[in-house]
């Protein structure tokens, strides 16, 4: 697998988002301007200007029109996806960690860090599509409090009743959307948890953290199916739509090695088989850590994103469906 090397951003990546059709790649970094790629080559279509702080997460809606982002400036912003130009502006009183649209897109959550003594809450907002989108509620309907520690992902179930929260105190969290309790909890990590992600189906969800461990979890009973031990910390991890392989990365810091070539801080995407629980392969290329990751719609590539500004864009070959095969 050739990778495309995609460089725009000036700083380390923090998430990487394909547009459900799979035709667009929105990605973010802590530089000030989201981007968009073409997937299928790697051509920059534009980026979207105004944020003045590190962007740490974004969301596209299902149509893809439209293009949520938050960042460390405090705010979130809605973006006209083929204009570039910013819609709506919402304002937290600490850096914006991540943001997302439920399924349907009438709602959408915005959560904090826990910073400048706030504590880190998700907060949820109603959104006004009916065609005047410069008009949205700037107050929250519903704040869930509970993390003692910063929000690190958050993700819709299906139905959009429910969500589901990670955060540095290690714990999984679900949240009732109606009332806005917390109507469940789980803490199977050691240390922070960095990413989660569901599968497909939404009948497993996975979960990477700082202690090296990726665990694969039941969505409807709360308990571990799996776990996974790698040989470094976890910034990102996902699952894929079409086998049934998950796909995680990491690295240790480069302050923290010697040298920055990638063998030695273990910079590799590290593909796992999920019924077997054995690795199936590596794909190495960044030189820092994986900071985000992200199959395809459709299973048949992945987005790595780096420390090293690059995100790198796989289209899966016949080699990785016949290893796959073997095992």
């Amino acid at each position: 697998m050739r990778p495309l090397l995609l460089k725009g951003h000036e700083r380390p990546l923090t998430q990487l988002k394909f547009n459900p059709e799979g035709d667009l790649l929105f990605t973010t970094a802590k530089d000030t301007r989201p981007t968009v790629w073409w997937a299928s080559t790697g051509e920059r279509l534009g980026t979207y200007d105004g944020h003045t702080g590190a962007v740490w997460s974004c969301d596209v809606f299902w149509d893809s029109t439209r293009l949520l982002t938050g960042s460390a400036d405090n705010t979130a912003r809605l973006w006209d996806v083929q204009t570039g130009r910013e819609l709506f502006r919402w304002s937290l009183r600490s850096s914006v960690r991540s943001v997302g649209v439920a399924p349907g897109c009438r709602l959408m959550h915005l959560a904090n860090s826990k910073l400048l003594g706030q504590e880190s809450c998700i907060h949820l907002f109603r959104l006004k599509s009916d065609g005047n989108w410069q008009e949205q509620e700037t107050e929250p309907f519903l704040v869930l409090r509970g993390h003692t520690a910063t929000i690190t992902g958050v993700v819709w179930y299906n139905t959009a009743e429910y969500m589901l929260s990670v955060s540095e105190d290690g714990t999984v969290r679900k949240w009732d959307v109606e009332t806005g309790k917390e109507v469940d909890r789980a803490k199977r990590h050691k240390k922070a948890i960095t990413d989660i992600k569901f599968s497909k189906d939404h009948q497993m969800f996975l979960t990477g953290s700082a202690d090296g461990t990726a665990v694969l979890w039941d969505t409807h009973a709360m308990q571990e199916i799996r776990s996974f031990v790698l040989d470094r910390p976890l910034n990102a991890v996902d699952l894929s739509p079409l086998m049934p392989h998950a796909v995680v990365g990491g690295g240790q810091e480069a302050s923290q090695v010697t040298t920055t070539a990638g063998k030695a801080g273990k910079f590799a995407a590290t593909f796992l088989h999920l019924i077997y629980g054995e690795e199936i392969f590596s794909v190495k290329g960044h030189f820092g850590p994986i900071n985000c990751l992200s199959f395809t719609p459709d299973g048949r590539g992945f987005a790595s994103g780096g420390e090293d500004g690059y995100v790198r864009l796989h289209h899966f070959d016949e080699e990785y469906y016949r290893r796959s095969s073997e095992i």
